[in-house]
């Protein structure tokens, strides 16, 4: 018996919402492309936790990466300012997605895949970071964190997080905002409305349910698999908001630190990375970014001329110089970061920072030639073993994605994967201590 032909039209209803259909053999292909279109803690101890920091620009390649290999390479000029912990992050060389286009492929650093490619990928361009934080749910009162210390538009933006739907993730780029999100108790009118709205949805969710039982049975019987597939995601999203429900009447964390102002990109950077060091310590979220945008203000680092415009050097010494000023400040207060992670004791005794994987690089391997090859990163903490400077192969044949080393953060992370996106298995050489 042939199934319904089901209209382009047809969607789940309820409270006078629609939700669009999943992409099903049972329509047309119009209407396939329309629907297309529209769509377009670790078991024991303390949980793991994920950040990752990234810039639009790289990093200068003779600066940052090591001369030899192993333990014992010698460290770069960029990485002085984080000598003091040599012993607790590895660098990585010859590590990159494999794409191209400059500043048009930056976005796909903590993904490996651009955003006009993810429709070709089961998972979309789903980032490490969001992937992680789908598998933390609502256990936190944050998924997870996006922070940039300022705001840029076009190839100046650091776009690092995206969802598998192919969204970017907008950042929070007030210091302010993050610490009234994170640690300040909303108004009682506000919870009342957050209430209501969560009521508004899962009456909406109960009556798609509904629906999606009558609809079924038009189905044959690969779609009816697709259905069920896309009402699990339904029921993921209910879960969700049940959890997130439990969070309005649980109060925030109380700290012991000032409500930050406005103030310098100097004044910006600590202030936010001093309130996700809390954010981790109060498990007020297990997994964040931090994009350092393209048009900081440089004159407070004492230089004149715009990040952009250093960036694009063509070996002038004197805007290397400048780059490189730009660049240090960024690795110093990563470090400084590091310090304060590694100030802080866990309840199983290991520090913060034994639980923290810190990633930092970026998706351009060269500001100033534009190249997405080789791209500069380092991995601090998280309980693996470091103090490397690992060398992968050159030769094209032989590349490999960064996307594996990913793969191996999500593993450690709890996450039962055995690649990401286009990664062909984990990192081969990164072992756990």
């Amino acid at each position: 018996m042939r199934s319904k032909r089901i209209n382009r039209r047809t969607f789940l209803k309820g409270s006078g919402v629609a939700m669009a259909l999943p992409f099903m053999e049972n329509m047309g292909p119009m209407a396939q492309r329309a629907v297309g279109a529209a769509a377009n803690s670790s078991a024991v101890g303390s949980p793991v936790r994920m950040v990752c920091i990234g810039n639009p620009l790289g990093l200068m390649p003779d600066s940052f990466f090591p001369v030899g290999e192993g333990k014992d390479y010698q460290l770069s000029e960029l990485l002085q300012p984080i000598s003091r912990h040599r012993n607790d992050f590895t660098v990585f060389s010859n590590l990159d997605h494999d794409v191209t286009g400059g500043h048009s492929a930056v976005h796909a650093f903590l993904s490996g895949i651009k955003d006009q490619n993810a429709s070709d990928w089961p998972d979309g361009n789903i980032s490490v970071d969001q992937r992680a934080a789908e598998f933390v749910g609502a256990r936190t009162r944050f998924s997870s964190l996006v922070m940039s210390p300022g705001k840029a538009d076009g190839d100046l933006k650091c776009k690092l997080s995206w969802t598998r739907n192919g969204v970017n993730v907008p950042p929070v780029t007030k210091a302010r905002d993050l610490f009234r999100a994170l640690f300040v108790q909303d108004d009682p009118a506000l919870l009342a409305k957050q209430q209501s709205a969560y009521d508004v949805n899962e009456s909406i969710l109960d009556a798609v349910n509904s629906q999606a039982k009558i609809l079924s049975q038009q189905l044959g019987s690969r779609d009816r698999e697709k259905l069920d597939e896309y009402l699990n995601s339904v029921r993921e999203i209910e879960k969700k908001l049940g959890m997130s429900r439990e969070w309005l009447h649980k109060p925030k964390p109380i700290v012991d630190i000032d409500e930050p102002g406005e103030g310098s990109f100097t004044y910006t950077v600590p202030a936010f990375y001093d309130l996700l060091a809390l954010a981790l310590e109060t498990d007020s979220t297990r997994v964040a970014s931090l994009g350092i945008p393209g048009s900081i203000d440089t004159a407070d680092l004492g230089l004149s001329g715009s990040y952009h415009g250093f960036s694009h050097h063509g070996k002038a010494e004197k805007l290397r110089q400048g780059l490189l000023v730009i660049e240090k400040y960024q690795v110093e207060q990563m470090g400084r970061f590091l310090d304060r992670l590694k100030s802080i004791q866990e309840p199983d005794g290991q520090t913060l920072f034994d639980r923290t994987m810190i990633l930092m690089g970026s998706g351009m391997g060269n500001g100033s030639s534009h190249s997405n090859k080789n791209l500069p990163v380092l991995l601090a903490g998280g309980g693996f073993k470091h103090g490397e400077h690992k060398v992968y192969p050159e030769e094209k044949q032989k590349r490999v994605p960064l996307c594996n080393l990913y793969g191996s953060m999500l593993q450690r992370f709890g996450v039962e994967v055995d690649h990401f996106n286009n990664g062909n298995g984990t990192l081969t050489g990164l072992e756990v201590a």
